[in-house]
């Protein structure tokens, strides 16, 4: 299986609710280094995965609907708890979408999954991965 990955990064605001999240249950920030994977089991025509440079302009551009949000104010996470889990499988799923849309070029339809990667830090990170 051949892969490329591509990172950004984004800063949020949110809070969760449940005892199990402790402080966190307060509004606080996050800042992740997001890395997104794309996976395919042969080259394309080119000898390439995806285009690095439209792999890297579609993370930006989805992670730019997060960036600077306080996801409890996004509707369409009305009553979610946004974890890093969570997020990594939105922006998974975002991609995901866009890939198959055409937006990651003609060949990005060959593709056989993507894994993003959400750093909380430099000793913990959250990953979701999904097949296409």
């Amino acid at each position: 299986m051949f892969s490329i990955t591509v990172r950004d990064r984004i800063m949020v605001a949110h809070s969760f609710r449940g005892e199990v999240f402790g402080p966190a249950q307060r509004l606080h920030g996050a800042t992740f280094v997001v890395d997104a994977t794309f996976r395919r089991a042969e080259l394309d025509a080119d000898n390439i995965v995806v285009d690095i440079g439209l792999a890297t302009q579609e993370l930006g551009s989805v992670l730019s609907e997060l960036n600077y949000r306080n996801l409890d104010e996004e509707p369409a996470f009305a009553g979610i708890n946004t974890s890093t889990e969570f997020l990594a499988k939105v922006v998974a799923d975002r991609l995901a979408d866009r890939a198959r849309a055409g937006a990651l070029g003609e060949g990005a339809r060959e593709l056989a999954g993507i894994t993003v990667t959400l750093h909380e830090s430099d000793i913990a990170s959250a990953t979701f991965e999904r097949t296409l």
